[in-house]
């Protein structure tokens, strides 16, 4: 994402550059993501630390200024664009880290209403806030409509906290996260305390590869395959892993008798669910027996957030039998999720409902669907 000023004054007006893909717009060109902010004059951006920051495809500095000088406070802000009118912007405190690997841009910003967040390739991945609801939603109904899940087998998942939730799972033994860029992983194992734990449990190993090459590669079987991948974006490393000859040749196949496979599928509102949802929901029919969506609001995301969990065998659990397995399996008690909360989450409402039933798109490389807009952070 770029930051830009936008001040009163000489010295305060727009940055005035040009950035390539999600950098800091800077006085001249960025590549990727350098923290760095200018206008007219000097530049100000509160870092982590307080200091002048510098990074090479940078031209200016950074210095922390409270105020603008006539009483004001001066203020950061993300920007993400969800639609080529629509846009979702809060206040930052400070960028706490930037890189730039081989496939993404990385960030991690501290923000006024959700605390730290992950930005890659300027979407928002997940705040300290409410990533909770994202992860504990992703995991754990797979794992517990699954009558005695052993192993699992994670797409993406590189900030951690996918294996963190499977790894609750007292009956879980092994747990396989594959993630195609080793400079998330470790970007994510340096800053993302909460997740430290996850990464140095034994049950879970980590390995660097294109998830489909993995998956083709290993003899095993899985319980359950869980696609925490980034979204569907046109030109991006995933989108292929999201087709219906993927599902039929790769996931399927490496499911264990009655495994289950669950996939995050994109926004899910009245407004929204047709970008990808809908579309990945009716691939995953043509693939399995038994496909259920459900959704929930995703504060962070700004809207409504989706995902598809499929199997051929059925999936028909009671809220009590689902409380009954949270409570016999898993440690420590989750912050949303319950039976009647998941049962509720998985009933769709009218609209976005008729338009799932009515749903002819099939995903596939040739034809697939991708998620609008990118993200950046302004300055005023």
């Amino acid at each position: 994402f770029s930051i830009k000023g936008n001040g009163i004054g000489n010295g305060n007006g727009h940055c005035n550059g040009y950035s390539n893909g999600h950098g800091h717009c800077i006085n001249g060109y960025s590549n990727g993501i350098s923290a760095s902010v200018s206008s007219n004059g000097v530049s100000h951006l509160p870092y982590s630390n307080g200091n002048t920051v510098h990074h090479s495809n940078s031209n200016g500095h950074i210095h922390t200024s409270p105020s603008f000088g006539d009483g004001r406070r001066r203020c950061f802000w993300y920007e993400e664009e969800i639609e080529d009118d629509l846009r979702w912007c809060f206040a930052l405190n400070r960028i706490l880290h930037t890189g730039v690997s081989e496939y993404q841009d990385i960030a991690l910003i501290d923000t006024r209403p959700f605390g730290k967040a992950l930005v890659i390739d300027g979407k928002m991945q997940s705040t300290e806030v409410d990533e909770f609801i994202y992860h504990e939603s992703l995991v754990h109904p797979a794992l517990v409509y699954h009558s005695q899940p052993k192993s699992a087998f994670i797409m993406g998942g590189g900030e951690g906290s996918t294996a963190r939730e499977i790894l609750r799972h007292k009956c879980v033994k092994k747990v396989v996260m594959c993630d195609i860029d080793k400079e998330v992983v470790d970007f994510c194992k340096k800053y993302l305390v909460v997740n430290r734990e996850a990464f140095s449990n034994s049950r879970l190993e980590l390995v660097i590869n294109d998830a489909r090459t993995e998956l083709q590669s290993r003899q095993e079987r899985f319980d359950v395959i869980i696609g925490d991948l980034a979204d569907p974006v046109e030109g991006g490393p995933c989108y292929q892993l999201y087709t219906k000859s993927f599902y039929e040749l790769v996931i399927k196949p490496k499911l264990n008798h009655q495994g289950i496979f669950v996939t995050q599928a994109g926004p899910a509102g009245v407004l929204t669910h047709t970008q990808v949802f809908s579309s990945i929901y009716n691939t995953l029919r043509q693939v399995f027996k038994h496909v259920m969506p459900y959704s929930a609001h995703v504060p962070s995301f700004a809207d409504t957030w989706g995902w598809v969990m499929a199997s051929d065998h059925p999936l028909t659990l009671e809220a009590g039998e689902i409380d009954d397995r949270i409570k016999q399996r898993i440690k420590g008690e989750l912050q949303f999720l319950d039976g009647q909360t998941f049962l509720v989450a998985a009933t769709l409402n009218k609209s976005v409902r008729k338009s799932l039933s009515k749903e002819t798109h099939v995903y596939t490389e040739e034809t697939a669907r991708f998620i609008h807009g990118h993200g950046k952070a302004s300055y005023q």
